[in-house]
């Protein structure tokens, strides 16, 4: 909004924006080549026009008949086992600060989106009953969310816990009171990522990589759905209150279990047996 819409548009009436306005600035951002970046815009002035249009404010939105600016695809990388390896091992080698290293590793243990572990505050933590509640006003679906931790996801708490930076964040940043910025944590892989000796990735690839690895383990479906917190819908989804904590932590620990088998070498198991 500060950087491409107000400048444009922010000293005229809402009334008199025209179509043509969206337009140019959805092709400005394009053509400095940030497609996806225009597609976030186009959906926050949508957004925007649309309340205006709920609070009768106006009577139209010139986002009406406008087309996304750019399609995207829907991405499928899943690291390897050999890849967690290098980069689980080689962020040590890198020069990314110790607290995103600790970060996108609890993204791997836990399968929880990145936004969701860089804004998480020590208050959501029960490390001695091993639970870390999201509230829901920090999830996606605005629902709040229990997730287990497994003994890999405590000792980087623990970790953290050691570091020498007093924060009410897990993942403070260096230079403001709150926490560090996704965007940073995504520089920070981006630039290191050669030195980590693996294709492109990006962090939120992390979360997609836990939930297919544990797939692979015989976890099933619904349980890594519950575990990612999306959101079902139908009738089953409406009477079904049952919490899947149970489910959740042996899942977690599980994949916890796999994930160290990774990272030690002893991933010559063929199959996987859960205890449940």
């Amino acid at each position: 909004m500060n950087r491409d819409v107000l400048p444009r548009i922010g000293y005229r009436k809402a009334k008199d924006i025209r179509r043509r306005d969206i337009v140019a600035i959805l092709d400005d951002i394009v053509d400095r080549g940030a497609p996806i970046a225009a597609n976030r815009a186009f959906e926050v002035i949508r957004k925007m026009f649309n309340f205006a249009i709920e609070r009768d404010i106006i009577d139209s939105s010139p986002c009406y008949m406008v087309k996304k600016p750019a399609e995207e695809n829907r991405r499928d990388r899943i690291l390897t086992a050999g890849e967690i390896v290098r980069f689980w091992n080689g962020l040590s080698d890198t020069a990314i600060s110790m607290p995103v290293q600790l970060a996108v590793k609890f993204v791997l243990v836990t399968a929880q989106r990145k936004g969701e572990v860089i804004n998480a505050g020590w208050k959501e933590f029960d490390l001695d009953a091993g639970w870390w509640t999201i509230p829901a006003e920090r999830e996606k679906n605005k629902m709040s969310h229990r997730v287990p931790l497994s003994s890999m996801a405590l000792d980087i708490l623990n970790e953290l816990k050691a570091y020498p930076i007093e924060s009410e964040f897990l993942f403070p940043s260096p230079s403001t009171d709150g926490p560090i910025l996704d965007t940073a944590v995504d520089r920070a892989i981006r630039r290191n990522r050669e030195r980590l000796v693996i294709e492109y990735f990006t962090p939120h690839d992390l979360r997609r990589t836990a939930a297919s690895h544990m797939t692979s383990i015989g976890i099933s479906r619904l349980v890594i759905s519950k575990i990612l917190n999306h959101v079902e819908s139908g009738v089953t989804a409406v009477y079904d209150r049952h919490s899947y904590d149970k489910e959740k932590r042996n899942a977690l620990d599980a994949w916890c279990r796999r994930l160290n088998e990774i990272l030690t070498g002893a991933d010559n198991i063929l199959e996987f047996r859960l205890p449940f």
